[in-house]
């Protein structure tokens, strides 16, 4: 079982909740790994939440038009990239319209929603 840390806008609760729920089925190859921003976070949340970063095999990014305005999310692709874990970004919608990761993230790989997309890329890592 491999552990994936999930990535996202706060205001994309809602979609972090829909994938944390598709890791609970009986055929999923990855457990979820959170650390939802509860207060306004400081050095210590990075710290930890480098570390939590560093433990799992990979990060899934949910990608909409929030994740531009999204300064924990944008971090949290950037410590992924610099600690070399294996970062994908998934949209977090069927509209992709206006939908890009951040210049500074410009690197992360992009791909539709879909469990073959999310299993395959995870068995690759």
């Amino acid at each position: 079982m491999k552990r994936i840390f999930i990535s996202f806008a706060i205001e994309d609760e809602r979609l972090r909740d829909f994938l944390k729920g598709q890791s609970k089925n009986a055929n999923s190859p990855f457990e979820f790994v959170d650390m939802s921003v509860k207060q306004p976070w400081d050095s210590q949340w990075k710290t930890n939440c480098r570390s939590r970063i560093k433990g799992c095999d990979g990060v899934i990014s949910i990608i909409t038009t929030n994740t531009k305005n999204a300064s924990g999310q944008i971090w949290e692709m950037k410590c992924a990239k610099d600690e070399n874990i294996p970062i994908v970004g998934i949209y977090g919608n069927d509209n992709h319209a206006g939908v890009k990761v951040p210049d500074e993230c410009g690197y992360i790989r992009l791909m539709d929603w879909t469990w073959s997309n999310i299993s395959n890329w995870i068995n690759n890592i």
